[in-house]
């Protein structure tokens, strides 16, 4: 089992940052691949970032590249997600999900654990 926890949501004018944290609670967090996923309404969930359980790779939506980074405080056990030049349509609530023990991938569903998520608004 991994909880999740994140924080650091909140209302934010276009062009600004936020940094989103996810503490995590278990002895698994160091071999689980990690990732930022979000919803915005009457859309489907889509994964923003992840990040390798070894912790040597990252992957970013489209989207997203160039103006998140996503990392990890093993020691904290926590992941972040740093976003710059926030837009808009980056609009959503943000779910940290965290995947299978020593997998590369993380899915989009019931097999990782998830979050509550946090919401992030941008305003124009």
């Amino acid at each position: 089992q991994v909880q999740l926890v994140e924080s650091g949501g909140g209302l934010v004018q276009a062009g600004g940052s936020l940094r989103l944290s996810c503490a995590a609670d278990g002895r698994t967090f160091s071999t689980r691949t990690m990732g930022w996923f979000r919803q915005a309404p009457g859309k489907e969930r889509e994964l923003v970032a992840a990040i390798t359980w070894r912790r040597d790779r990252t992957a970013y939506a489209d989207s997203v590249k160039g103006r998140f980074t996503i990392s990890t405080d093993n020691a904290k056990i926590t992941v972040y997600l740093q976003m710059n030049s926030l837009k808009p349509e980056d609009t959503a609530v943000y779910y940290c999900a965290a995947g299978s023990p020593y997998s590369d991938y993380i899915e989009n569903g019931e097999s990782s654990y998830w979050g509550q998520g946090t919401q992030v608004t941008v305003s124009s």
